[in-house]
């Protein structure tokens, strides 16, 4: 029984171990079974993610070609636009200089055009002082006609003697006489006013010096004086002497028309009245400074002034020349 017992212990502990080692090498294969399929899952895995990784690759080339296929064509359109801005410049210009020459081509063209005016103008005016002789012509050959056919009226002439001229020395008054209006103008009073004004201003100095006098009855003069030291021969001696001589003498109306009307002047109590008021004569001359617009009215103004007793002398002057003055200059001849 004891032996029993004992076989029986043993069989006992024999099958507890064999169970043992049947769980670990269940154990194992559960094991190897889950190991092996955790291989197989981070094979897949590895493998996927190389997939992944190569078509990211595929796709990077891709971009990447892309991309350097598009900063190429970048480069070409900066190339590009540089060309067409240099174009656009160059065209710019030529505009510029287009539009200059079309300024230059307008000016001539209008300036041709305003001749082409006034060409027509005179053209036109021409033809209407044409027309307006060809009239007065047929008047004036109307009244020859009645002229002719009419007796010829006796005509009686006056006329003014005309003595022999002589130069002035007495005492002279001068007028000035244009646009039909008669003036007095001043000269005694200028030129003494010149010779006052030049002893203040030459204060011993020699040389030449210009100034204007004047206002004096709306007149004023516009001298040039000279001063200077030179030798001079008296009595076979030979001395230093100042010499003071006028250069020039422009004498001018400070407005013009200046003057009264000559038809006004023969009504009486006129200015011309006032200036002869107590006057010989016979020993008085009245220069006239006429111009050509007023030759009519100077005709007039010697029949007035020789009915009065008065000889007088003409001094015509061109248009637009002021009565002037020099040490060259001739004194009048009165009539």
């Amino acid at each position: 029984m004891a032996g029993t017992r004992k076989r029986s212990s043993v069989e006992l502990g024999h099958d507890a171990f064999l169970d043992i080692v049947a769980n670990l090498v269940g154990i194992l294969i559960i094991l190897v079974v889950i190991l092996g399929t955790r291989s197989q899952q981070v094979a897949q895995e590895i493998k996927a993610q190389s997939q992944v990784s190569n078509d990211d690759m595929a796709q990077l080339a891709t971009e990447t070609a892309r991309a350097a296929a598009a900063r190429e064509a970048s480069q070409q359109l900066e190339k590009q636009l540089a060309a067409v801005a240099t174009e656009l410049k160059s065209r710019q210009h030529e505009r510029a200089v287009l539009n200059d020459l079309l300024g230059v081509a307008q000016a001539a063209w209008e300036a041709k055009q305003a001749d082409l005016d006034e060409h027509r103008k005179q053209a036109v005016q021409l033809v209407a002082a044409q027309a307006a002789l060809n009239t007065e012509l047929q008047q004036l050959r109307g009244q020859r006609s009645q002229l002719e056919a009419s007796e010829a009226p006796v005509v009686s002439l006056e006329h003014l003697p005309t003595p022999m001229a002589k130069t002035v020395f007495g005492e002279e008054l001068h007028f000035r006489l244009k646009d039909n209006l008669l003036s007095v103008v001043p000269v005694d009073r200028l030129i003494e006013s010149i010779r006052e004004d030049f002893q203040h201003r030459v204060n011993g100095r020699d040389g030449t010096m210009a100034s204007q006098v004047g206002p004096i009855q709306g007149y004023s003069a516009q001298y040039e004086m000279s001063r200077q030291r030179k030798a001079v021969s008296s009595g076979g001696r030979v001395g230093m002497a100042t010499q003071i001589q006028l250069v020039g003498l422009v004498i001018e109306p400070l407005k013009e028309p200046h003057g009264q009307p000559v038809e006004k002047v023969f009504q009486g109590r006129s200015m011309l009245d006032v200036e002869l008021a107590g006057r010989d004569p016979a020993t008085t001359t009245i220069t006239i400074w006429v111009y050509p617009d007023s030759f009519a009215s100077l005709r007039k103004l010697k029949e007035h002034l020789y009915q009065r007793g008065f000889a007088t002398a003409a001094r015509p002057l061109p248009m637009g020349r002021p009565i002037s003055g020099s040490p060259n200059g001739s004194r009048s001849s009165a009539q």
